[in-house]
C-alpha cells in the first residue's frame, strides 16, 4: 500500500512529467549541439573569450541573434547596432510567448512567464505539438524539461565551440561562418514556399544593405537598415496579396 502511495505521490508525479519532457526535447537537443559548437567557433574567431560566447549563451539563448551577434562583433559593429538588430531579429518571440501563454491556459501564471524566457523556434514547435500536459498534474514540469533540456545543450555546446575554437586550424573555423547563412536560409525557405513576395522582400532587405554598404555606412547600421526598411516593405507587399 505503501509504494502505490508513493508512486501516486505528487513528487513522483513531478519527477514523471520532467523525465517524460527531457525524452521528448532530446531531438532539439541533438539538433542544438552542432549549432552550438559553430556558434562558439566562430564567436572566438570573432575575438569574444571563452567566459562571453559561453555568457552570451546563458543570457541570450538565440542561434541566429548570437550567430549574427557574432558576425558583427566580427565587422566592428558598434553594441547600439548590436542590440538593435538583435531586438528586430528576435521580435516573433513576442508573438511566440502569447501563443505559449494561450496554448497552455491551465498552466499557471508562475510558470509560463519564466518559461516564456526560454522558449525557442523548436521549444515553441514542441511545445505547441504536446499541449495536452499542460492539463496533466504536475505539466509545468514537462514543459520546463523540454526548455532546460535544449538550454543546456546550447550552453554546452557554445563552450565546447569555445575551446575547439582554440585548437583547430584558422581555415577549417573560417569555413564554419557559412553556418550563418544556412540558418537563415533555412528560416526563409519554409515562409518563401508558403508565400513567394516574403523572397521578393528579403531581397529588397538584401539591396537596401547593399546599398547602404556603397554609401559608406557601416556595416552594423546597414544591417539593421536593411532589416527594418526590408521588413517594412512586406506591410505593402503582404497586405496588397490580402486584398
Amino acid at each position: 500500500m505503501g509504494s502505490k502511495v508513493a508512486e501516486n505521490s505528487p513528487n513522483s508525479q513531478a519527477i514523471h512529467m520532467f523525465r517524460k519532457g527531457i525524452a521528448t526535447g532530446f531531438p532539439i537537443m541533438l539538433g542544438y549541439l552542432p549549432i552550438a559548437i559553430t556558434y562558439g567557433v566562430l564567436a572566438k574567431q570573432a575575438g569574444m573569450s571563452l567566459a562571453e560566447l559561453t555568457l552570451m549563451s546563458v543570457m541570450v539563448f538565440a542561434g541566429a541573434s548570437q550567430l549574427m551577434g557574432a558576425n558583427m562583433i566580427a565587422v566592428g559593429a558598434g553594441a547600439l547596432e548590436i542590440i538593435i538588430a538583435t531586438f528586430v531579429l528576435n521580435f516573433r518571440h513576442f508573438v511566440m510567448s502569447l501563443s505559449f501563454m494561450n496554448r497552455l491556459r491551465d498552466i499557471g501564471l508562475k510558470w509560463k512567464a519564466p518559461l516564456s524566457l526560454g522558449l525557442t523556434d523548436e521549444t515553441f514547435a514542441v511545445s505547441a505539438l504536446n499541449t495536452e500536459e499542460a492539463k496533466m498534474e504536475k505539466g509545468a514540469f514537462f514543459y520546463t524539461a523540454i526548455i532546460l533540456t535544449a538550454y543546456v545543450a546550447w550552453i554546452f555546446g557554445s563552450f565546447l565551440g569555445g575551446v575547439l575554437g582554440e585548437v583547430i586550424p584558422e581555415i577549417l573555423s573560417q569555413s564554419m561562418g557559412v553556418a550563418l547563412y544556412a540558418m537563415f536560409i533555412g528560416l526563409l525557405i519554409p515562409s518563401v514556399k508558403k508565400e513567394l513576395k516574403v523572397g521578393l522582400i528579403a531581397i529588397i532587405a538584401m539591396l537596401i544593405h547593399a546599398i547602404c554598404v556603397y554609401l559608406g555606412i557601416s556595416t552594423g547600421w546597414a544591417i539593421v537598415l536593411g532589416t527594418i526598411l526590408g521588413g517594412m516593405s512586406g506591410i505593402y507587399l503582404l497586405k496588397e496579396e490580402r486584398t
